[in-house]
């Protein structure tokens, strides 16, 4: 039996499981297993995957891991190094742990699946400064598309969401919610923005699946802006980490 599964806290809200086991189904994929495995603390990172092997073939990473499990990995991914981030582990012979971003490439391609030629010229407000917003940034930069990070507390690289102007949030067209704000069971909460400035033109970004609209897309959707959650990029992402899990069979079986 080949183990994959998905490590972060809390795990209540992860679609990885459904998804991977109707992915199972669907596609007939035999003798595998996708489980979900809540870590509070990484410290405890080790035993798991120590207790799995030699089964263990893959792991996805979320909240509040994707930064704090890299010092663990004894590979990085060029990609994943450069953005700061992994979301996807790879066990390779012997054990040894390879990390890499999917994330990167489930927003970026969402991303231009959402807005597509509206992107040339845009700038864009990125709010939230976790593991998942260094892909946000990194697929940003390499769209050629400026962008100013905003956080509660405001920082070398973000400013705080006290320093937003209307004039700021109206010029920024593209709103990128990276944090879990609004994340289901807490559906009555969202960014602390000056929406009245959000209109038609705006394209409203929502890194959170659950609920299928949350307050920060329907308050950008009730003043004309355009919004989209973040299922998309969750399954182009969950895509792309099967593809690199099983890399090495596909290039044989190609």
């Amino acid at each position: 039996m080949k183990q994959y599964g998905l490590i972060g806290f809390p795990l209540s809200h992860s679609f990885s499981k459904k998804y991977f086991g109707d992915k199972f189904q669907r596609e007939g994929i035999e003798g595998c297993a996708y489980d979900l495995f809540e870590i509070e603390d990484i410290k405890g990172f080790p035993q798991l995957v120590q207790g799995k092997l030699p089964e263990l073939k893959g792991l996805n990473v979320t909240i509040p891991h994707k930064e704090n499990v890299i010092p663990f990995m004894d590979e990085m991914d060029p990609a994943a190094k450069e953005i700061g981030a992994v979301n996807v582990i790879k066990v390779m012979a012997g054990g040894k742990l390879k990390g890499y971003n999917s994330d990167y490439y489930g927003f970026r391609q969402s991303l231009e699946n959402f807005a597509g030629a509206d992107l040339k010229g845009i700038k864009a407000l990125v709010l939230g400064t976790g593991g998942a917003s260094k892909a946000v940034k990194q697929a940003l930069r390499d769209l050629g598309i400026d962008f100013q990070s905003v956080s509660r507390k405001a920082s070398e690289h973000s400013i705080a969401y006290s320093d937003l102007t209307p004039e700021m949030v109206a010029d920024h067209k593209l709103i990128i919610n990276s944090t879990p704000l609004g994340m289901h069971p807490k559906v009555d909460t969202c960014p602390d923005l000056p929406y009245e400035v959000i209109g038609e033109g705006h394209y409203l970004y929502d890194l959170v699946y659950n609920p299928e609209e949350t307050l920060f897309m329907k308050k950008g959707r009730d003043n004309g802006a355009k919004a989209i959650h973040g299922l998309e990029m969750l399954e182009l992402q969950a895509e792309k980490a099967w593809e690199i899990w099983n890399e090495d069979q596909l290039t044989v079986n190609g």
